[in-house]
């Protein structure tokens, strides 16, 4: 039994102290959750892990845009991959001065989603909740759509006039 467990602490250790980060400078935010970074000389485009904010045309795209970028400006922005999107993209839980965390911020601020299809992180959806019972940011409006059902009812839009 103790064999086991220390063999499950120097795992836990060995991955605590191997983390991989991305630091790099913001070259340009696409909106509240996406932005390009110069990693050694090479754009890469990141995508924020378990949130999701509102799209363009969407109400309080434009705050969660305006919200990413002064957070992203405020100091070394340093980004810890969890995977990689279909389109290429890193997708990752932003740092800020190693102690700002960007995807909490955004579902603090009442400007994201809590995005529970790719992350099951309970304290993310506790923190959404918060924001909503306090109804800061998106969750003042009555009705709010969750970005991917717009984006769905957008691409069914597109399909209908294409025929």
């Amino acid at each position: 039994m103790f064999q086991r467990a220390a063999f499950l602490l120097f795992v836990l250790f060995n991955a605590c102290v191997h983390t991989h980060y991305l630091s790099g400078e913001v070259v340009r935010v696409a909106d509240g959750d996406t932005f390009t970074m110069l990693v050694e000389g090479k754009q890469q485009r990141i995508r924020l892990h378990g949130i999701d904010c509102p799209e363009r045309g969407q109400p309080f795209s434009r705050v969660a845009t305006r919200f990413t970028k002064n957070l992203l400006a405020s100091g070394t922005v340093r980004v810890q991959p969890t995977d990689t999107d279909r389109y290429g993209r890193i997708v990752g839980i932003v740092w800020i001065n190693d102690t700002i965390n960007l995807n909490e911020r955004l579902l603090q601020a009442g400007l994201a989603w809590h995005y529970a299809h790719y992350d099951n992180n309970p304290d993310w959806a506790g923190i959404e909740n918060k924001a909503r019972m306090a109804q800061r940011g998106l969750w003042a409006e009555k009705d709010v759509t969750p970005p991917w059902e717009w984006r769905q009812r957008q691409r069914a839009d597109r399909l209908r006039k294409q025929k």
